[in-house]
């Protein structure tokens, strides 16, 4: 332990957690929210944090609700999340956050499966949603809304009593004693995972499991009280609740809640974090747009190549990774000195982020190579790390001194890591989860005897670090017997920003194909290059633009063996959304649901060729 990670020995439950934070730093600021009402932002101190949890917590006593009770937050990240998340853990109750974009029907199934007392949501609308699924409901007791401005329900459709939430606080008195808080082997969350193949799955993690990993996370990333997190992710996300809630209650940070992800951009710059916790898909995004700012200016583009090209080279020698392959991109100027690379490219890049970002992590999804060659090149210190909801989550995370991003780095202290049958990941330790809610065949199944959880990714473990190689479910077998992970494919085909998203196909089929949404910008630019008509849907299965489309493909799938390189495409313009069932709330691809909407098209193009 180095003398700025803090002595939490003594903490051996969230609850815990806070009380030892709000008396080792009670004045210094907790979080930063802005008020949609007033556009003004507002912050707490740690002292505050711990009185305001007191008070929901009272409300939660005083609501007659059963010992150990599921209590469901369906909020957008902010002060309420936190504050119920946190009254609900101090009153032994057990949380269920939901995914505020996940659909009705789902959020119903979650709410009758984990048999919830208490549903907290923001908008009357959405509990009106999730009634009209008609799903029997028959624990819930009550439904908290912490914005009444759209209208309450009427008392005619009230067949659970809605409160908005100012009256439900006002309801337990100033004296309202709190229950027994929980102990370290009780629930301090259910967590649903996504669902990507069937009905989701209730993850239970114990106080012990977050505690643990929270504690291991520190040894690796050790924040301090003076950075400052921006949290974008959902609070409903066991990644952003373990590394960019829990973790900077242990450091003593300043978490400050983005106020939408169409204002992120712009609340990156504001708030100029220190640190980011975030899914590959900021990245990319970020990536995309330079890209499309620089294509129209081929010296821009060679000057933001040479810049990458160096900045990698350097890198690579810093980690004492071996030295890149030099491609020649960039031409003379990578004979440009690096100050002058660095002042005209990386320090522009690195203020899209804020300008001070001392650690971005990178979780829940692979990080295409293209993304971190470009970012860890430019000077961006981006770690990658490996984890899933039943590891509560974090598994393994490079370091900013040990950092080889073609793998996830090395297993976090107390947490053993071992290659099993069929090549797949498996884990042990304090951070494995009780098991699925309900569900002991799917435990038995998932998790050893002796306590090896099975990852379900194959992986390989060199010199101590672990290397994920693909999903063991997702892996394609062609009809000649070749191997293909899906996954790092579509990757690396949407690092072209045509490509929108990308699903490959091939399982007992000659070749791989591919289905990719356009992007449609990009492709108004293609189809004018085309001399075709971009809103003709016709277009995007013209001969041209199918060979265009194929010939980047196969550029982007260069590094993949030759049966892995998609030989025909489909192009479509519709984007794969939560709402229209092809994707979930983390944005997994739900295969099986594509594979059935585009079988017609799948079809024709083995039959073409």
């Amino acid at each position: 332990m180095n003398s700025s990670t803090p002595d939490l020995r003594g903490v051996q439950t969230l609850p815990e957690l806070l009380a030892f934070r709000a008396a080792l730093t009670p004045h210094s600021e907790a979080y930063r929210a802005c008020d949609p009402g007033t556009g003004q932002w507002i912050s707490l101190t740690w002292a505050q944090t711990q009185e305001r949890v007191q008070q929901w917590g009272r409300a939660i006593a005083a609501s007659g609700l059963p010992q150990g009770a599921r209590i469901a937050i369906l909020l957008p990240n902010g002060l309420d999340a936190m504050s119920i998340d946190q009254a609900v853990m101090a009153t032994g109750c057990v949380p269920v956050p939901l995914h505020a974009i996940d659909n009705p029907g789902s959020i119903a199934y979650i709410l009758a499966d984990a048999e919830v007392s208490l549903l907290v949501v923001e908008e009357p609308e959405q509990w009106r949603r999730i009634r009209d699924v008609g799903m029997p409901l028959p624990h819930l007791m009550g439904v908290v809304t912490t914005n009444a401005s759209t209208g309450l329900p009427t008392a005619a459709e009230q067949d659970v009593p809605v409160a908005p939430l100012a009256a439900w606080l006002q309801h337990a008195a100033a004296d309202t004693p709190l229950p027994p808080p929980p102990g370290p082997e009780d629930l301090a969350a259910i967590v649903y995972t996504s669902g990507t193949t069937g009905k989701p799955k209730g993850v239970m993690l114990s106080h012990a499991n977050v505690v643990a990993d929270v504690k291991a996370v520190l040894e690796r990333i050790a924040p301090t009280p003076q950075d400052v997190f921006l949290s974008f992710l959902p609070l409903s996300h066991t990644f952003e609740r373990t590394g960019g809630y829990y973790l900077p209650m242990a450091s003593g940070s300043c978490v400050v809640y983005a106020r939408s992800v169409a204002q992120l951009a712009e609340d990156l710059k504001n708030v100029r974090p220190t640190v980011l916790v975030s899914v590959p898909r900021i990245y990319e995004r970020v990536h995309a747009k330079l890209i499309e700012t620089l294509s129209p200016s081929p010296l821009k583009m060679q000057l933001f190549q040479a810049a990458q090209a160096v900045g990698w080279k350097r890198f690579c020698a810093a980690q004492r990774l071996p030295a890149p392959q030099d491609d020649g991109a960039g031409g003379w100027m990578r004979a440009l000195p690096w100050p002058l690379l660095r002042a005209l490219v990386a320090k522009p890049l690195l203020a899209q982020f804020g300008g001070r970002v001392r650690v971005a992590v990178s979780g829940g999804a692979p990080l295409s190579p293209t993304i971190a060659h470009c970012f860890l090149g430019l000077g961006l210190q981006l770690v990658q790390g490996y984890g899933m909801t039943e590891t509560t989550p974090v598994v393994s995370v490079n370091t900013l001194e040990d950092n080889d991003p073609s793998t996830v780095g090395r297993a976090l202290p107390g947490v053993e890591v071992r290659i099993g049958e069929n090549r797949e990941l498996q884990v042990r330790g304090p951070i494995v989860m009780k098991g699925y809610w309900k569900r002991p065949e799917d435990t038995a199944r998932t998790v050893s005897a002796d306590g090896w959880l099975g990852t379900g990714d194959q992986a390989e473990i060199v010199d101590g670090r672990i290397r994920i190689l693909g999903r063991i479910k997702e892996i394609i077998v062609t009809s000649t017997g070749e191997k293909v992970p899906p996954a790092d494919l579509e990757l690396a085909i949407t690092a072209d920003a045509l490509f929108e998203q990308a699903f490959v196909v091939g399982e007992q089929r000659p070749f791989i194909a591919c289905v990719a949404v356009v992007h449609a910008e990009e492709w108004r630019q293609l189809a004018g290059q085309l001399g075709l008509d971009a809103n003709d849907p016709a277009s995007l299965a013209h001969p041209s633009a199918q060979r265009a489309a194929l010939a980047r493909i196969e550029k982007l799938a260069a590094g993949f063996p030759r049966y892995a390189v998609p030989r025909a495409v489909h192009l479509v313009r519709e984007p794969w959304t939560i709402e229209n069932a092809f994707m979930t709330p983390t944005l997994k691809l739900k295969r099986t649901n594509l594979m059935a909407h585009y079988a017609a098209a799948i079809e024709a193009m083995y039959q073409k060729r």
